[in-house]
């Protein structure tokens, strides 16, 4: 366990696959450690050397393995120990289902909004405060999202630009009704991790946004048999597997052109003064440990 001694201005957070990858996939590994935090002990983040920079890796699910679900992630810790890290960007991914059939398991998506169906995570940082009414929008960090299609552009791989994320609970996979409701209130992917992390990055002014992968069609949106025993129990065809394989395979080397872009671009977004208003009325000092205390 440790204090916050290393400093980074980058983490990235791996979703649905990250434990399959070794840290060489992304840097050069110089430091493993785990933030003692007021919410508990962070994930373990890999600070990496990548490009003449140092970043940090975190897998949410675990490290050997999928050994967390969505739910039970303590996603307080992995973010306050981001700032705690100087951490001022946070480039994410995740593996949602498609909700409709314009997206398709393996496609590759940048999302620009979000519908958080969650019900029992703690969403914030100040609980008990009168501080935390922080616009929505941008949902996501303008520039990180302009650093990841610069980048797929480089790369040549096709991506979505413009979805809706839904954040469901977990970890049971959703109803057919639930997602026909989901399609009629504007969703395209459903998923179950963004939702709190890209709320609580806000509260304390660090950019973030997402990559995600589709992993697998979600319920009713083609007619798939129930298969036993395989992942997703048939929601994503046999033929598609390969597909889905080859965008996450892909994830290395699309976050390294990503922070390439990244270091070439100046923090203008609105994210990093979110909590101005209550700096300028005095609600709040410059220390963000005392927003939280």
């Amino acid at each position: 366990m440790s204090e916050a001694t290393a400093s980074i201005d980058v983490l990235v957070i791996g979703g649905s696959g990250a434990y399959h990858f070794s840290s060489e996939a992304f840097g050069v590994e110089t430091d493993r450690l785990t933030v003692e935090t007021p919410f508990g002990p962070s994930a373990p983040v890999r600070i990496l050397q990548s490009q003449d920079r140092s970043v940090g890796f975190l897998s949410r699910h675990g490290e050997r393995g999928y050994s967390l679900t969505a739910p039970f992630i303590n996603y307080r810790a992995n973010i306050y120990a981001a700032k705690a890290l100087g951490v001022q960007q946070i480039l994410a991914w995740s593996g949602p289902g498609a909700i409709h059939g314009a997206f398709h398991p393996g496609d590759l998506v940048v999302p620009d909004d979000l519908i958080d169906l969650t019900r029992q995570r703690p969403l914030t940082f100040f609980e008990a405060k009168g501080i935390g009414f922080i616009r929505q929008n941008p949902v996501f960090c303008p520039e990180i999202r302009r650093a990841l299609q610069a980048a797929m552009d480089g790369l040549n791989r096709p991506c979505h630009r413009q979805a809706t994320y839904v954040c469901t609970e977990g970890p049971r996979l959703e109803t057919p009704a639930e997602i026909r409701y989901m399609r009629q209130i504007g969703g395209d992917l459903v998923g179950m991790t963004l939702v709190p992390e890209v709320f609580l990055a806000r509260e304390l002014e660090i950019c973030y946004a997402p990559l995600c992968y589709i992993s697998n069609y979600a319920e009713g949106v083609r007619e798939l048999p129930y298969e036993k025993g395989v992942l997703f129990e048939g929601t994503l065809p046999a033929g598609d597997g390969k597909r889905v394989d080859a965008a996450l395979s892909a994830f290395p080397q699309i976050v390294r052109s990503t922070l390439e872009h990244l270091a070439s671009m100046h923090r203008a977004c609105p994210c990093k003064d979110a909590m101005l208003r209550y700096r300028k009325r005095g609600d709040i000092g410059e220390d963000w440990r005392s927003w939280i205390a």
